[in-house]
């Protein structure tokens, strides 16, 4: 039976931003399923949960992707006036373009590593969470798709989206010690094998 606490880390604000999630991506799936990507969001809102983050960072990571993918800066705006401003600065962190249309894939790639030095310890957190769960869905994928995984993907060079990820694991190995620095080096690793073979 879980404990109890009478001081809830999460609160109504989680329940909250849970519901926005949800409007905002209900009719998304993850790439190459009928998998709902909300489920992608809870997962990683739970490894920040389990990483010891904050409520604000729990809530970013169920809305890192609301305003890139809905709505730009309108929609980092609501989230600002909804959620706060700590809130929505690591949820623009965690965006790597606002700007219609995408610049090209490696451009936002390589602006996306660059810019991690100076994030702010949320955005680390939100963004090594998002890295690690979409790196195991990567894996799984490959495992149960093979080479026919990259495909589903704008960019289909699966060397690239190696070279993307361990750019982001350097990265994240400069600025933190959480153990999902490990955990996603040993996706990785994995991942490496199962291109390479």
């Amino acid at each position: 039976m879980p404990q109890e606490t009478k001081d809830p880390r999460l609160t109504q604000r989680f329940a909250e931003a849970l519901g926005f999630a949800h409007e905002k991506h209900q009719t998304q799936l993850r790439k190459g399923g009928d998998i709902p990507y909300l489920g992608h969001l809870l997962s990683v809102a739970g490894l920040v949960i389990e990483a010891g983050g904050t409520e604000d960072q729990a809530i970013a990571a169920l809305l890192h992707d609301s305003a890139e993918d809905q709505g730009g800066e309108a929609t980092l705006a609501e989230i600002r006036e909804r959620f706060g401003a700590d809130v929505a600065t690591i949820v623009a962190e965690c965006s790597d373009t606002f700007k219609t249309p995408k610049p090209p894939w490696k451009v936002r790639k390589e602006f996306y590593i660059d810019h991690l030095p100076e994030a702010s310890e949320g955005a680390i957190l939100v963004s090594l969470a998002d890295k690690v769960d979409n790196a195991r869905a990567l894996l799984r994928d490959l495992r149960k798709d093979g080479a026919s995984l990259w495909e589903r993907f704008n960019q289909n060079d699966p060397e690239l989206h190696l070279w993307y990820y361990n750019g982001l694991l350097k990265a994240f190995q400069s600025r933190t010690d959480s153990w999902l620095v490990d955990e996603l080096e040993r996706v990785l690793t994995e991942l490496a094998v199962g291109v390479r073979n």
